[in-house]
């Protein structure tokens, strides 16, 4: 499962076109991690593409309740979307999002040890990956954006295959076609919008080794991340 990701820089997002202008206190980390704030793209009131930050993560460790073991809920199995509580009512309203990447991060365990892999376009272009927002009520009144990325089996994918322990279950991020970026957004019947819960082909992608070298760190608390 993907828990930390390359985000796009500022620059970088004048490309995309719901990113082209940026609101001057807009910041995120170039790696991004669980609770960490990042950029998302999803359907505005208008029915547009609309930039949002939101944070890394469906459940907000702060939302969740005292006395209840933490829980990661960064990737969403796409198998389970309708039935685990923590997804299943923003995919019933279909709270489509898309993640804008340079690159994702997975273990490949080929060398017999586990080895940090960045995985992306084979052309060194930006991509989207399907995932799912949702909003929360902040102690000070305000809303808050929070998002997962949806996950699919990948036992037959000749490159995310590779990725994982050798006896896990191989899986991989859902990573929306540039041309059906829209479609996604806008979906507005479940079953269409499994269609697009599919593979992207290996041929168009490549990994390379990425041993970590930033710093994780606590995010700062940022208790209204929903701008527009």
């Amino acid at each position: 499962m993907c828990v930390n990701y390359h985000s796009p820089t500022r620059e970088q997002f004048g490309t995309l076109g719901a990113f082209s202008e940026l609101p001057a206190d807009w910041r995120w980390p170039e790696e991004v991690w669980k609770d960490y704030t990042a950029p998302i793209v999803r359907r505005g009131q208008d029915g547009s593409p609309m930039a949002c930050l939101a944070s890394y993560g469906m459940v907000p460790r702060r939302h969740i309740p005292p006395g209840v073991k933490p829980f990661d809920t960064m990737n969403a199995r796409a198998e389970s979307l309708g039935e685990r509580r923590s997804f299943a009512p923003a995919w019933r309203r279909l709270q489509l999002c898309a993640v804008p990447m340079s690159w994702f991060y997975e273990p490949c365990y080929e060398s017999g040890r586990a080895v940090r892999h960045a995985i992306g376009m084979l052309d060194d272009s930006l991509f989207y990956v399907a995932g799912l927002w949702r909003e929360w009520s902040e102690s000070d009144g305000s809303l808050a954006s929070s998002f997962t990325q949806i996950t699919i089996n990948a036992d037959d994918h000749p490159l995310m295959s590779r990725m994982h322990k050798p006896d896990d279950e191989k899986r991989s991020l859902v990573v929306v076609r540039p041309e059906e970026l829209d479609d996604w957004l806008a979906c507005r019947d479940v079953e269409t919008a499994r269609s697009f819960l599919r593979h992207y082909p290996a041929a168009r992608m490549k990994d390379w080794a990425a041993p970590q070298t930033v710093v994780k760190k606590a995010p700062a608390p940022s208790p209204n991340l929903s701008l527009f």
